[in-house]
């Protein structure tokens, strides 16, 4: 039997320790999100016989009905960020406002805002759903954490990441320093480094998207997708289509296999469905580690400064040559 030889907190502590003026602080955040994932992903492969996978009966800030399960993951991720004494504030998607914490009258470095059961419309359905986080530093230290600090452009991310709770439970993270992949071991009960330094393929053969909004969609943004299929593209050959229907899976299969991956607007949504500040961001801030890029069409995501808390925003993702024909054809106008 093999012996596991980094863990996810070795890996933080090791990566710590490269940085002599870090404090510590960031890892602990770190470790407690790997917890909380833990304990979300045993909530999610034991929702089928626990009963917790249907409707709420309530509404999110969103206006979207909430599962049970977006609730309990939430309430886990808010009990152990907001008691590790780092966080000064939370933003969750299930949540109207920000959360302060003891620690705002304590000097907490950072804010966190996150997502804490992404795709939770697909429990029930066994598709792959997920927990997404974005980590930003609080910009005066003397006047503690407010809501201005969540409102930062992606650029300005300390560490972001995501977890996959499918076949297997994966945590995927970045603090700057590439992005690294960590699948759950579930015989000691740890995440361990599985994929170190991962890279996004320059050029992929996979396209993904919701087609049932073709109809909304603008000629230009139909004329894109029908290249994709079409062998006379750019690139020389047809991409092949996959579509998951939840934002963790596709992306994650996109981080690892390149191609593209589009959640666009449309002419009923021009601003898109996804969150700019706690899913488009984080991911958009993975996928620059690992050498992809992530645009809402004109625009890199890195680059937008949100407005708001739960402002919405078009995504598109890709490798490096996928990335530059879709900005090429949309760089003068929003993608829907």
């Amino acid at each position: 039997m093999s012996i596991p030889t980094e863990t996810l907190s070795r890996f933080i502590l090791r990566s710590e320790a490269e940085h002599p003026e870090a404090t510590g602080e960031l890892s602990d955040l770190l470790t407690s999100i790997g917890v909380g994932v833990k304990m979300i992903g045993h909530l999610v492969a034991s929702a089928g016989f626990s009963g917790v996978h249907g409707y709420t009966g309530r509404k999110n800030v969103q206006g979207e009905q909430t599962h049970q399960l977006d609730e309990d993951a939430d309430e886990i991720l808010v009990d152990l960020l907001g008691s590790s004494g780092h966080f000064g504030s939370l933003v969750s998607e299930e949540r109207d406002g920000v959360l302060e914490t003891e620690a705002v009258r304590n000097g907490a470095k950072y804010v966190v805002a996150f997502d804490p059961l992404d795709g939770s419309s697909n429990i029930g359905s066994n598709i792959p759903v997920g927990t997404i986080f974005t980590i930003f530093r609080v910009r005066d230290d003397e006047r503690g954490a407010t809501q201005e600090d969540f409102l930062q452009q992606g650029r300005e991310v300390v560490a972001a990441g995501y977890s996959v709770y499918g076949a297997k439970t994966s945590f995927v993270y970045s603090a700057g320093n590439g992005v690294h992949g960590f699948t759950l071991d579930r015989t000691i009960g740890e995440f361990v480094l599985t994929e170190e330094s991962m890279k996004m393929p320059k050029r992929g053969s996979i396209y993904s998207v919701n087609e049932g909004y073709w109809e909304k969609w603008s000629e230009k943004l139909q004329a894109f997708i029908s290249s994709l299929r079409s062998q006379a593209n750019r690139m020389g050959y047809a991409y092949t289509g996959r579509y998951v229907g939840s934002l963790v899976a596709d992306f994650d299969r996109t981080l690892r296999k390149g191609g593209i991956f589009l959640h666009p607007g449309n002419v009923e949504r021009p601003g898109g469905k996804l969150r700019l500040l706690y899913e488009c961001i984080p991911l958009a801030f993975i996928a620059q580690q690992a050498d992809g890029c992530a645009s809402d069409g004109p625009t890199e995501i890195l680059d937008i400064l949100p407005n708001d808390i739960h402002e919405r925003c078009p995504f598109i993702v890709g490798g490096e040559e996928e990335s530059q024909w879709f900005r090429e054809e949309f760089s003068d106008c929003p993608c829907r």
